[in-house]
């Protein structure tokens, strides 16, 4: 049975493109059910009426995927218009008011964990009434969160060349050569890169825009590096490296315990350090809600302050 217009009307629920949107997300009928807070035998049975609504089925599962058919990728196209101009609708009406409250929904690289934190919370006691949540994971998925616009602001340190996005930079981001202070390369000085490239390096895992950056540097000097171990995360990078299980590149905002307590040596290696900017991000065309509007300025505003506060010296390499 194919529906009409006024069947769809009648009979399918924002809940039920809610539920759908989410699985198709999400990847999962569990996952979905997890984050919506509801049990999974509901949301089967919400997106299976909304299945009959439409007329066809919407998802297909392929090994273990749940993928979705030709008309689930219509109907998901659609679903996630209708809840963003729903989302919107309701964000106009608090902006009316002229109030400063509402979800602010943020998605940062690992990184940027060390100094995100202070920035949201010295702009919560500004505005008590936003309600942040705050996502952080690997570049991989901050790139898919900001494809299907998940969040209202990405924090990274890498700009998607492959997407249409504004980009606001707010802070730089200074890249160190590390290594624990016993590494013997700690007495040299002007180490070049080819040296470098000789040592244990440990790296993050591809695609992450540290080993994109330095990839580019040893590439442009016609160097490879050949990474002895990956690792998924900064910390698990720095504890490798206090460990004694070679050397590798990190954000100076990641080190400020470590160079205090002397469990991390900076090398002086030419080249660096290699400065960059965070950026905050959002998909080109996007309409900011007030509170994310608000935020994004206040980053633009305080980054300055941020920086007085961290401090990273130019060229420092003690």
């Amino acid at each position: 049975m194919y529906a009409t217009a006024e069947n769809l009307i009648r009979h399918v629920s924002l809940r039920q493109l809610q539920i759908f949107e989410s699985v198709v997300r999400l990847g999962g009928y569990t996952r979905a059910a997890d984050a919506l807070h509801l049990t999974q035998p509901t949301v089967s049975m919400q997106v299976k009426k909304l299945s009959e609504s439409i007329g066809h089925p919407l998802l297909e599962k392929v090994g273990n995927q749940i993928l979705t058919t030709a008309v689930g990728q219509e109907v998901y196209a659609s679903a996630q218009e209708v809840l963003g101009s729903m989302a919107a609708l309701g964000e106009s009406a608090i902006a009316l008011q002229g109030v400063v409250k509402g979800p602010l929904r943020l998605a940062v690289i690992t990184t940027a964990k060390y100094f995100m934190p202070h920035l949201l919370g010295a702009f919560v006691q500004l505005y008590p009434e936003v309600h942040p949540m705050l996502k952080v994971t690997n570049r991989s998925r901050v790139l898919e969160r900001l494809k299907s616009n998940e969040d209202d602001l990405l924090i990274m340190g890498q700009v998607p060349i492959e997407l249409d996005v504004e980009a606001y930079p707010f802070i730089d981001n200074e890249l160190v050569v590390v290594a624990s202070p016993g590494h013997p390369l700690t007495k040299s000085s002007n180490i070049s890169l080819k040296q470098l490239s000789q040592e244990r390096f440990l790296a993050r895992e591809p695609g992450s825009g540290t080993r994109l950056a330095i990839e580019r540097l040893f590439a442009d000097q016609g160097l490879e590096i050949q990474p002895y171990m990956e690792l998924g995360s900064s910390e698990a990078i720095k504890q490798a490296v206090m460990a004694g299980l070679g050397i590798s590149v990190l954000s100076r905002h990641n080190l400020r315990l470590e160079l205090a307590g002397n469990y991390i040596a900076i090398l002086d290696v030419k080249g660096f350090p290699l400065f960059y900017r965070w950026y905050a991000v959002h998909l080109k065309g996007k309409k900011l809600s007030l509170v994310s509007q608000t935020f994004l300025q206040f980053l633009l505003q305080q980054g300055k302050e941020m920086m007085q506060q961290f401090p990273l010296r130019h060229g420092d390499k003690t």
